[in-house]
C-alpha cells in the first residue's frame, strides 16, 4: 500500500472537482473509525469516506454500501449538529503531507454564518478525523481523543487549540530544483530510494523505488532529470491510477509503476482505485480484531475433528480383525479336544482354506472353552465397534464440513454476520451463551442484495442463518437456487423467472466467489428451482439437499462482484 502525499494530492484535486460547493446532507458513522458524508454536488449524490482506521486510513469518494448502527455514536451526532446542511467551501492539502482540510459554512440556530473545518489526518495508527472551529482554531471534537498523558506536544481533546502534526523538516519535492537535489543526495552512500524518502515529504518507498527504476544508471545527470520530470508531471496533475498484484503483495499508486511485475488494473479516477483496492480489506480487518476468539474457536474445532477422524479411522482399521477373531473362535471350538489347559498356543488346520495352518495364541490360565469364548467376545466387540465407529465417522465428517463452512463465512462476514454466527454456535451448544437482550421477533436475517447487469435481483446468504432463511422462507418455489457443487459455500437465489443466461452466469459467479473455491477457476455451480431444495429433518442450519439440478462452470471475478453489489 502507499497512501502517500502524492495520492493525497490526487484525491484532493478530485474532491475539488467533484464535491466543492456541495451540500452535506447526511452524516453516518458505520464503524468506530469511519465517517460517511452524503453530499449533493453538481446535480449528483456522492458519498465521501473518511477513515481513521489504524491499518486502512484513507479519504475518497465511495460507491460502497454500509450498514449503519441503530444508535449513532456521539461523534456522529456532533457532526450532524455542526455540519449537516453545510456547504463545502474549500478542500486543501497541507503541503505534500497526508493531511486534508475540508472547510464548510453553515447557519446556526439564530441564522449567523459559522465556519468549521473537518481535518483528516492519514497517519497509520495515529490517523484521526477532527472537527475544528475555523476562526478560533479550537477543537470541537474528534473521532479519536489524545489526552496530554499520551502526547504532551499535541492534545486532541474538545476545547483544546488545534495544533498541526509535528513537522518532519523534509523538503517539498514539488518545489525542489536540480541544485537542491544534488546538494541533498549523497551519491556515494547508495540506497538512493531510501535517501529520497528521508529527504522529501510525501514520497513513499513505492514512489522512490519507481524513480530509481526509471533513472536506470544513476549519476548526477540522470537522477535529477528523472526526479524533476516526475515531479513536474505531479505538479500538472497527470495521474495514472493503477493497482498491481504481484506474487508477494498488492500495491496501488497514481503513478505508473513500471518497476512492479504482475496483474495490472487501471482506473478512471483515484477514488475508483481506492474503492477497489480497499474493497473488503477494512471489513476483514475489523472482523479479525473483534472476532478473533470466534475465528480461533472455529479453526480449533476443525483441527480437533480432523484429529478425531484420524483416530476413528485407526479404530475402524483395528475392527477389521473381527472376522479373524470369529475364525479363531470357530477353529478352537472344532479342535477343543486337542487343547490342554496351560497351553500358550495351538497350531490347527484352517478348514476354510484346506492346507493352511494357523497358530492361535491361548491364555494358559483359561480352559479351552474359555479361550474359544474369549475370541467370540472379541469378535462381537469389534463387530459392534465397527458399526459405531462408522456412525461416528459420518458425524465427525459432518462437523468438519460444518466448521469449515463457518470459517469460510467468516472470511467475507460483516459485523452483523459475525453476531449471527456467534448466536448460531450458542444455539448449537458449541460456546457458552452470553447474556443479552432478547431480539425482537421482527429481526430477521438479511441476505445481501445484488443486481445483475439486466437489473434482476440476486440474493446471497452470508451465513447459515441467512442461507436457511433465504432458501426455506424468503424465496418462492420457482426462484432459481445456486450453490457450488460438493463444496462449502453460500446459497444464492435469483428472484423471479424472467432472466437471461447473463443473469444466470453472474449469479453463478457470486456462488463461486462466496465458496471455498473462491480462488479457483472453472468452478462447478449447481442450479435448480427452489421447489427442488429440501431441508432434512434435524440437520444443521443452512444444510439442504436438492435434485433436478444442472451444472455450469464459472471463474470468480471480484471486479464483477463489486459491480453487482453497487448495482444492488
Amino acid at each position: 500500500m502507499a497512501f502517500d502525499g502524492i495520492v493525497t494530492r490526487a484525491i484532493t484535486k478530485e474532491l475539488n472537482e467533484q464535491i466543492l460547493n456541495g451540500r452535506i446532507n447526511k452524516v453516518h458513522q458505520p464503524f468506530s473509525t469511519d465517517i460517511i458524508l452524503s453530499i449533493r454536488a453538481n446535480g449528483k449524490n456522492r458519498q465521501l469516506l473518511l477513515s481513521a482506521s489504524a491499518n486502512f486510513s484513507r479519504i475518497h469518494l465511495t460507491k460502497e454500501r454500509f450498514d449503519n448502527p441503530k444508535h449513532p455514536p456521539m461523534f456522529c451526532m456532533l457532526l450532524r449538529k455542526h455540519i449537516e446542511g453545510s456547504i463545502i467551501k474549500k478542500i486543501k492539502q497541507i503541503d505534500l503531507d497526508r493531511v486534508i482540510h475540508i472547510e464548510v459554512e453553515a447557519k446556526d440556530e439564530i441564522g449567523d454564518t459559522t465556519k468549521k473545518t473537518l481535518i483528516v489526518e492519514i497517519m497509520g495508527r495515529h490517523s484521526n478525523v477532527i472537527l475544528v472551529d475555523t476562526e478560533k482554531k479550537v477543537i470541537i471534537d474528534s473521532i479519536k481523543h489524545l489526552p496530554p498523558s499520551v502526547n504532551s506536544y499535541r492534545t486532541i481533546m474538545p476545547g483544546q487549540p488545534y495544533i498541526e502534526p509535528p513537522q518532519q523538516n523534509k523538503l517539498n519535492p514539488l518545489h525542489t530544483d536540480r541544485e537542491t537535489l544534488l546538494k541533498k543526495v549523497d551519491f556515494n552512500s547508495g540506497k538512493m530510494d531510501r535517501q529520497l524518502v528521508s529527504i522529501f515529504e510525501g514520497l513513499s518507498p513505492l514512489v522512490t523505488k519507481e524513480i530509481i527504476h526509471r533513472t536506470g544508471f544513476i549519476n548526477k545527470e540522470s537522477l535529477p532529470n528523472c526526479f524533476l520530470e516526475m515531479m513536474e508531471s505531479i505538479k500538472e496533475h497527470h495521474y495514472e491510477p493503477e493497482m498491481v498484484q504481484t506474487k508477494e503483495r498488492e500495491a496501488f499508486s497514481v503513478i505508473h509503476l513500471t518497476h512492479l511485475e504482475g496483474e495490472r488494473k487501471t482506473f478512471e479516477s483515484t477514488s475508483a482505485l481506492l474503492d477497489r483496492f480497499f474493497f473488503g480489506k477494512a471489513e476483514r480487518d475489523r472482523i479479525k480484531q473483534q472476532a478473533h476468539d470466534l475465528e480461533k474457536l472455529l479453526i480449533n474445532e476443525v483441527r480437533k475433528n480432523k484429529n478425531k477422524l484420524k483416530k476413528l479411522e485407526k479404530t475402524l482399521k483395528d475392527s477389521e480383525k473381527a472376522e479373524q477373531y470369529q475364525l479363531y473362535g470357530e477353529l478352537l471350538t472344532a479342535h477343543m479336544h486337542e487343547i490342554q489347559r496351560g497351553d500358550k498356543a495351538i497350531e490347527v488346520e484352517n478348514y476354510y482354506n484346506p492346507g493352511e495352518k494357523l497358530k492361535i495364541s491361548l491364555d494358559p490360565l483359561k480352559t479351552p472353552a474359555e479361550n474359544a469364548q474369549a475370541y467370540y467376545k472379541k469378535y462381537s466387540k469389534a463387530k459392534n465397534a465397527r458399526l459405531a465407529v462408522k456412525e461416528q465417522m459420518e458425524k465427525t465428517k459432518e462437523e468438519i464440513a460444518y466448521f469449515e463452512l463457518l470459517v469460510l463465512q467468516m472470511e467475507s462476514a460483516t459485523l452483523q454476520d459475525v453476531i449471527e454466527i456467534r448466536e448460531e454456535l450458542e444455539d448449537g451448544g458449541y460456546i457458552k451463551r452470553k447474556r443479552r437482550k432478547e431480539k425482537k421477533k421482527t429481526d430477521k436475517p438479511q441476505p445481501e442484495t445484488y443486481a445483475s447487469s439486466e437489473g434482476v435481483t440476486i440474493l446471497v446468504g452470508k451465513n447459515n442463518r441467512q442461507n436457511e432463511f433465504l432458501t426455506m422462507k424468503l424465496s418462492r418455489k420457482n426462484d432459481t437456487w445456486l450453490h457450488a457443487k460438493d463444496i462449502p459455500g453460500s446459497h444464492v437465489v435469483i428472484r423471479g423467472e424472467e432472466f437471461t443466461e447473463q443473469t444466470l452466469h453472474e449469479a453463478a459467479i457470486l456462488a463461486a466467489y462466496f465458496s471455498k473455491a473462491k480462488h479457483s477457476s472453472n468452478v462447478p455451480i449447481d442450479f435448480t428451482k427452489i421447489k427442488h431444495v429440501k431441508k432434512p429433518s434435524g440437520s444443521k442450519p443452512g444444510y439442504v439437499t436438492y435434485d433436478h439440478q444442472q451444472t455450469i462452470y464459472v471463474t470468480p471475478d471480484e471486479d464483477l462482484i463489486i459491480k453487482l453489489r453497487q448495482q444492488g
